[in-house]
């Protein structure tokens, strides 16, 4: 039996909760001081920007792991794309920062082009955790646009986990993308809840995490502490040897697949946790993928969506659902 007070070192330990919190509160005192003196924030989030094969990777690819990336293939003479293209810019401000746009010339961008099968442009496809997704050809009406852009979020944030960070429309004119002020100073509450965690009272850490969920649902302490104490407390009672065995005799079984990876995560085993309930997606239909597609996610909360295993997985996990 594993012990109620068992070690999460091999996974995220508190110091690295508690440094995810403070890189938050360091992020919002340098957006607060850029406010005050009218400066830019580093690592502000464009909601529209030009993209070349040369940033192709970094600024589609690698982003499309934090946020849907609609894109746009375009080319000066192309009448319809002046029609499209506008309409596109316009709701990616409307929609800010639930996906951003990036717009690609065609004339000075053929390999793209070539790439992603183009027949004609305007052509619409979308990026999600490093996989392309078609959406559609030809300029098209507002109303089905936004539909298609609709079922993108969601689909986004359903099967990936993958939100996009609310940003200000106008300070993203400028490149700046502020995220919201804090809620509250939650030192003492994250405090008790992390003590509670430390002393195996799972019970106490969970409702003291969402105590501060409910009030802040982004805080990143919060939300890393509460994956881990959901973790351990869904594991306490398992018997390792038992659980493996099972999971091992029966591939098929989708629940024993869901426990084995929670103790490989517990154990520091992440990447075979992660690889195990991908297989199991992709094996599986129905109430069995999703179980294991749901547990997959919770996962990737109690590692943070930073670390690049995580963004590793989402991808393996978007090649086996699309």
């Amino acid at each position: 039996m594993q012990p109620r007070n068992m070690s999460m070192s091999g996974v995220v330990d508190l110091a690295a909760v508690k440094a995810a919190g403070e890189a938050k509160q360091k992020a919002e005192q340098a957006r607060a001081e850029a406010a005050r003196t009218g400066a830019a924030p580093a690592g502000a989030t464009r909601l529209v920007f030009d993209v070349d094969e040369a940033g192709f990777q970094q600024d589609v690819l690698q982003r499309s792991t934090e946020v849907p990336v609609v894109i746009d293939f375009w080319a000066e003479w192309c009448q319809p794309c002046k029609q499209l293209g506008p309409l596109l810019e316009s709701l990616a401000a409307e929609y800010a920062g639930k996906f951003v746009l990036a717009k690609i010339d065609v004339d000075s961008n053929q390999m793209l082009f070539q790439q992603f099968g183009v027949q004609g442009i305007p052509a619409v496809f979308a990026v999600v955790a490093g996989q392309p997704i078609p959406l559609f050809q030809g300029a098209v009406p507002e109303a089905q646009l936004r539909q298609v852009l609709d079922q993108l979020v969601q689909v986004a944030e359903q099967q990936f986990g993958i939100v996009g960070a609310p940003v200000d429309p106008a300070a993203a004119e400028q490149a700046d993308a502020p995220a919201p002020a804090p809620v509250g100073p939650y030192d003492a509450a994250l405090t008790t809840a992390a003590d509670a965690l430390d002393a195996g009272d799972l019970g106490g850490a969970i409702r003291a995490y969402q105590n501060v969920l409910s009030d802040d649902p982004t805080n990143p302490e919060a939300k890393l502490g509460l994956a881990q104490a959901e973790l351990l407390q869904r594991v306490q009672d398992l018997d390792p040897q038992a659980v493996r065995q099972e999971a091992a005799e029966r591939p098929a079984d989708v629940r024993a697949q869901i426990r084995a990876a929670d103790l490989d995560l517990v154990g520091g085993h992440v990447e075979d946790a992660f690889g195990r309930l991908v297989d199991a997606v992709q094996r599986t239909a129905g109430e069995d993928r999703e179980a294991a597609r749901v547990r997959l996610l919770e996962l990737f909360d109690v590692i943070g969506s930073d670390d690049p295993r995580v963004t590793k997985a989402r991808t393996a996990l978007a090649r086996v659902l699309f």
